[in-house]
């Protein structure tokens, strides 16, 4: 397996046209680094959000995957999306072949909410679907949202499924990760950088697993709430930006 991907850590705003705008300036460096598929955040172009202005999402969407279709590039994009099968709201990451066909998506499934009975939060924003891979360029790959990875336990009330171990045992090699964490660079900010690379670092180890992982980076004077970059199969990572503002990277997993 031979696999070229970008990262892009980006800002995520309600902007619909700047979140598009930085999209495409991620794809324009995507296409230069020869990449087979680009990674975007969690929401990145419809905003973090459930209220959102789905036509003006549809009208982006097409936007961002004519570009990457015209510059060669396949997309893990992350955003919140109403499918027209069911009309439910879906917290995304949506894949796309370099020749710009539509793979299908991954929807968050540890969506956040809080522990009281019934949970309050984006729990009840977002609709679910069954875990899924996808056949990208010969190779076997899955996607996760945000806290699919890490199961935090004080916004997840229902428990740990592990869901890098079941990608695994589904046979995927590759797990792309959109990430859009919360933080006020307070000492509690920190901790949760600490869980979060823990638990990115040690599920691929368990499963044996490459990670690419991106996150937000807006208000872009703060850090990061996770970090981004790839990460190989015995834990250690092979690429990593600064935790702050926009970055991007490349890298080709062999």
């Amino acid at each position: 397996m031979m696999l070229r991907v970008v990262g892009a850590q980006i800002p995520v705003q309600t902007d619909i046209q700047a979140n598009t705008g930085a999209i495409e300036r991620a794809i324009d460096f995507a296409a230069d680094a020869q990449a087979d598929i680009l990674l975007t955040p969690e929401g990145s172009l419809s905003g973090y959000t459930a209220r959102f202005d789905a036509a003006a999402v549809a009208d982006a969407l097409q936007r961002v995957t004519a570009r990457a279709r015209a510059a060669g590039v396949g997309l893990a994009l992350g955003t919140c999306f109403v499918e027209p099968d069911d009309g439910k709201c879906y917290d995304q990451l949506r894949f796309y072949a370099p020749d710009g066909a539509y793979l299908g998506f991954h929807a968050k499934t540890l969506t956040c909410g809080t522990l009281t009975h019934p949970p309050v939060g984006e729990i009840n924003d977002y609709a679910l679907r069954p875990l899924r891979t996808f056949a990208y360029r010969g190779e076997t790959i899955g996607g996760l949202v945000c806290n699919d990875m890490w199961a935090n336990p004080g916004w997840t009330p229902m428990p740990d499924p592990h869901l890098t171990q079941q990608l695994a045992e589904l046979g995927a090699r590759v797990v792309f990760h959109a990430v859009n964490g919360d933080r006020d660079g307070s000492s509690l900010s920190d901790l949760a950088w600490q869980y979060h690379e823990a638990n990115l670092r040690l599920r691929a180890l368990a499963g044996r697993l490459w990670i690419v992982t991106v996150d937000n980076c807006a208000p872009t004077h703060l850090k990061c709430s996770a970090p981004s970059g790839v990460i190989a199969p015995d834990g250690d990572w092979v690429s990593r930006v600064e935790p702050m503002g926009v970055q991007y990277f490349a890298y080709t997993i062999d």
